[in-house]
């Protein structure tokens, strides 16, 4: 992509004021998406990796302040990545039903 195209790009978000809150949503979606999953495969390589090795080293990494951490980041981002649907399917039943 052109410097060219990236600029008209980012003139017609600016033009457009539903494709701007589109392109918006879509990442934060992404945002808060990709935080949680990346967090939840941090989580499984540091916290609890596979093997008997593994089940032996959790009962001490479980518990350590960094897992702790990682689980609630994911319980975070996970209320957020619903909450995020619920209110972009919300306000497309409203537009849907004119009001």
């Amino acid at each position: 992509m052109t410097d060219t195209e990236s600029s008209s790009i980012f003139t017609l978000l600016k033009k457009n004021e539903a494709l701007h809150e589109l392109a918006k949503t879509g990442l934060s979606v992404l945002l808060v998406y990709s935080t949680h999953y990346g967090t939840a495969k941090l989580y499984n390589t540091i916290c609890v990796p596979d093997g008997f090795m593994g089940y032996l080293f959790g009962f001490v990494t479980t518990a350590s302040p960094w897992c702790k951490f990682m689980l609630e980041l994911m319980k975070v981002t996970e209320n957020q990545y619903s909450t995020i649907i619920l209110v972009v399917l919300s306000r497309g039943i409203m537009k849907l039903l004119g009001i």
